[in-house]
């Protein structure tokens, strides 16, 4: 593979994947907390200022739970720090791509291209790590509550 297809079919491909991943995890993050403030805001002027026949409890309540619902689906997706370790990872492939296509440091000693290649795998590798541990810890930990709950 030379430079050219390596650069649109690798690093433009990650590029273009961690870029989309990020903006959907910003999206997410921004929606699901926005939400979740519009619904802890409603609950003080509901349950000061609701008149009879309102089912200010039952409005509360509701409120309240999806909060909590809110919180825990942007806790167990880790949106947010997903959205920023999607950008770090998008940002530092733009950066050696540039540092690369202008021969700068450290691609302007001896095979510039192998080195590229390293530094971009290693970023890919890196990302790829983090995804798988987070993964394991969180089936471990699972696991655990399943085997602590059986006894």
């Amino acid at each position: 593979m030379n430079e050219e297809e390596y650069i649109s079919s690798r690093v433009d491909d990650q590029i273009n994947r961690y870029d989309k991943k990020s903006q959907s995890a910003q999206c997410w993050f921004k929606w699901l907390r926005g939400t979740e403030i519009l619904a802890a805001s409603a609950i003080p002027i509901i349950a000061g200022f609701a008149k009879d026949p309102f089912p200010v409890a039952l409005v509360v309540g509701v409120l309240g739970a999806s909060i909590a619902v809110i919180s825990s689906f942007v806790s167990l997706n880790q949106f947010r720090e997903n959205w920023t370790e999607y950008r770090t990872t998008c940002e530092s492939l733009k950066h050696e791509k540039f540092l690369f296509l202008t021969k700068g440091e450290p691609y302007h000693e001896d095979e510039p291209f192998r080195i590229f290649v390293q530094r971009v795998e290693s970023l890919i590798s890196k990302e790829n790590s983090a995804w798988y541990q987070y993964t394991q810890a969180k089936i471990e930990k699972m696991q655990k509550n399943i085997d602590g709950g059986q006894r």
